[in-house]
């Protein structure tokens, strides 16, 4: 039997009864060795005395390591359930509370862990809902056209007419996944942005080279303005896919004949880049939600989108240490401001 494995009190009597024979064996030495009455009536009163003290200190101990233990269930009973916090033992600087201390540091990131968890979980029931919500339409559109196609003969105008709202709605879907893939690999760090120092025209050059023919159609007028020697260390291609998002919506939401002008100016500690329109302007009750995934305003549910564009701009800034803002009027237009460090 190994003496670590065996009980406290069994241990404790143990000691005690090889205590008592250590001292009754050593009163009988001093006995012979005296041969006086009084050694061995001394040695067993302190034999006694001894054992007295010992079997309170048993008992003390006894009775304090079961409160500490029924005291331990219960507090990894809540920690397991989540229903309650450890409490701190009173006393200090004792192996109780070091133990009870170290079980409410374990609590806390316990219950932080939980919370992350319940908050990926919300996030992820909120991202399904919403991705739900967007693939339904198109969706919907998709099956009513192919139903009409199956059901009943069209004509050869009708048919192609029929043929470019699917491929309509199969580029809105493949717009949608595409976004979300890009979002998810920049929210899941599969992506990691590379900042290098860059002429910044050539970012935006980029960034301008996609909504070209659509500026073109509307009659938009787009102007750059930034010197051709500034330089920033920024991640080149992601900073043209968020500027990018921003020219996208301010050519959709401008009306024929407008202006789009993109500013920069070199501050202090940032660069900061402005992108302004002449559109119909965002209410300042709704200006905070335009950074929201799949948000869109219920007057605009005719333009082609997602509402994606925005958030993974702000995500794409966000990541290389910057911040975005907006200002907007109805019926003036709206800037959306870019604020890039100028140091990582």
């Amino acid at each position: 039997m190994k003496l670590w494995r065996i009980s406290v009190k069994r241990a404790f009597l143990l000691i005690s009864g090889g205590m008592a024979l250590s001292m009754l064996a050593i009163c009988a030495v001093f006995f012979t060795m005296t041969g006086e009455g009084w050694v061995l009536i001394g040695g067993g009163v302190l034999t006694v005395c001894a054992l007295a003290w010992m079997f309170l200190l048993t008992a003390v101990f006894g009775r304090r390591l079961s409160i500490f233990t029924r005291e331990l269930c219960r507090t990894m009973d809540q920690m397991i359930s989540g229903s309650g916090e450890p409490v701190r033992v009173a006393d200090s600087e004792t192996l109780f509370d070091r133990i009870s201390y170290r079980l409410s540091r374990l609590y806390g990131i316990m219950q932080e862990n939980r919370r992350k968890i319940d908050g990926e979980r919300q996030e992820l029931q909120m991202l399904v809902s919403d991705i739900s919500h967007q693939v339904k339409t198109p969706v919907s559109n998709l099956k009513m056209v192919t139903d009409t196609l199956l059901a009943k003969p069209v004509t050869e105008e009708e048919r192609q007419e029929f043929l470019h709202g699917i491929r309509s709605q199969t580029d809105k879907l493949e717009f949608l996944f595409q976004a979300l893939v890009k979002t998810s690999r920049l929210e899941t760090g599969a992506i990691r942005l590379e900042k290098k120092s860059t002429l910044l025209i050539d970012t935006l050059a980029m960034a301008c080279s996609g909504i070209v023919y659509a500026a073109e159609k509307k009659n938009i007028s787009v102007t750059v303005d930034c010197l051709d020697s500034l330089r920033l260390s920024h991640d080149s291609k992601w900073t043209a896919e968020a500027l990018f998002n921003l020219l996208d919506n301010a050519v959709k939401y401008t009306p024929e004949g407008g202006t789009i002008r993109i500013s920069v100016e070199q501050w202090e500690m940032y660069v900061k880049l402005d992108v302004s329109d002449t559109g119909k302007g965002i209410p300042e009750s709704r200006q905070a939600a335009v950074f929201r995934r799949f948000y869109r305003e219920e007057e605009v549910h005719d333009k082609q989108g997602v509402g994606i564009g925005l958030y993974l701009a702000r995500e794409i800034v966000t990541r290389q240490g910057g911040y975005m803002k907006v200002a907007s009027e109805v019926g003036r237009g709206s800037t959306f401001s870019v604020f890039l460090p100028c140091r990582w």
